[in-house]
């Protein structure tokens, strides 16, 4: 592509797909820790480093950790892997844990440090006002009961997203292993519980993510499911065979229901050997342009996993993004286009989901 002359300081906010910020914050003593997220310090994402990198706002997920501790980074810099997958959650402590960092999230909105969004528009508002907006994602439902009880109380409470499964089974599906190399067919789909939770997520508009799910469980909500399909935090399996990336057949899918997917910036599924090993910035660009390619213009956009992978030290942290938006201006992105893919694709396909 030519280069575009493009200043970076006139683009829009980057709005992202998916942090582990709560997570991060839990480990450090929950809400009492919220205060270091105004002031600043360890991580990736903070109050100064947001507004220091022009992130407007994002998907802040709810994830519980595995007994058996983090995925292993060290085992995911080899050549090849197959990481065993965790032993499930029971649901009891996953809601405790759960129930921990969403308290954490309502205290950071009480320390006007976000707010938490319940609709496109008040994304859109929010970002205008400079106002870190927040919206509510569970990654991987351990924390909901057979009955989908807890569900509609969530979705009270502003859970507008969620991940039916992460990287290990629930009651309702499996979830990928972190596998390299692998033709991404990784195990079973969802179960009748699952079926249900999907039916469930589509009445009370809460977008499904099918980031952590198998082949088997992606065509299961793609059959099951009345909502574009979204992958928040995933990339491309022709430039990385990684489990965890989405073939050409499934981009297409999420092409055709006008998803989109948000472009992970963990190194391990950026490069094309699957090592969790620092990359450049020319590795993203290649998944964006294959995914650019795939499913269009306006289902592209960006879900870091900050707080929750290694990342390419040419950004390090929030306070890094520009220099990802500068390596799009090089790369010969016109404004229009990463306008779409900072904000606007995720705001069409929110309003789209959501219905409002």
């Amino acid at each position: 592509m030519p280069e575009t002359s493009v200043d970076t300081n006139t683009l829009p906010a980057v709005f992202d797909g998916h942090n582990d910020v709560l997570l991060r914050l839990y480990r450090a003593g929950g809400p009492k820790a919220a205060e270091s997220f105004v002031t600043g310090g360890p991580g990736h994402i903070d109050l100064p480093k947001a507004r220091e990198g022009g992130l407007g706002g994002g998907f802040f997920a709810v994830y519980v950790p595995s007994d058996e501790g983090d995925t292993d980074h060290d085992e995911m810099a080899r050549d090849s892997y197959d990481l065993p997958l965790p032993e499930p959650v029971p649901q009891d402590r996953a809601l405790q844990v759960a129930m921990a960092q969403i308290a954490t999230l309502e205290r950071l909105q009480e320390l006007g440090a976000l707010k938490i969004c319940r609709s496109a528009a008040e994304i859109h508002i929010s970002m205008v006002e400079h106002k870190l907006a927040a919206v509510l994602h569970m990654e991987g439902a351990e924390a909901i009961d057979p009955e989908l009880i807890t569900l509609d109380v969530l979705h009270g409470a502003g859970l507008r997203s969620l991940g039916p499964v992460w990287s290990r089974p629930t009651i309702f599906g499996e979830g990928v292993p972190f596998r390299y190399p692998s033709d991404g067919n990784t195990g079973g789909g969802l179960t009748d519980l699952g079926v249900a939770l999907v039916r469930r997520c589509n009445a009370l508009k809460i977008m499904l993510d099918l980031s952590h799910m198998t082949m088997a469980g992606f065509w299961d909500v793609a059959k099951h499911s009345d909502a574009p399909l979204v992958a928040t935090h995933s990339n491309a399996h022709a430039i990385c065979p990684h489990a965890r990336n989405l073939t050409d057949a499934q981009l297409d899918a999420i092409a055709a229901s006008d998803g989109m997917v948000g472009l992970n910036y963990a190194t391990a599924f950026l490069r094309p050997d699957g090592r969790m090993v620092d990359t450049g910035l020319d590795d993203m660009l290649r998944h964006l342009d294959h995914l650019l390619d795939r499913l269009g213009e306006s289902r592209v956009g960006l879900g870091s996993d900050f707080d929750g992978a290694l990342i390419p030290s040419a950004i390090g942290t929030a306070a890094g993004l520009p220099a990802l938006r500068q390596a799009m201006v090089a790369h010969g992105y016109g404004p229009e286009l990463i306008a779409r893919i900072c904000q606007g694709n995720w705001l069409r396909v929110l309003e789209k989901t959501w219905g409002h």
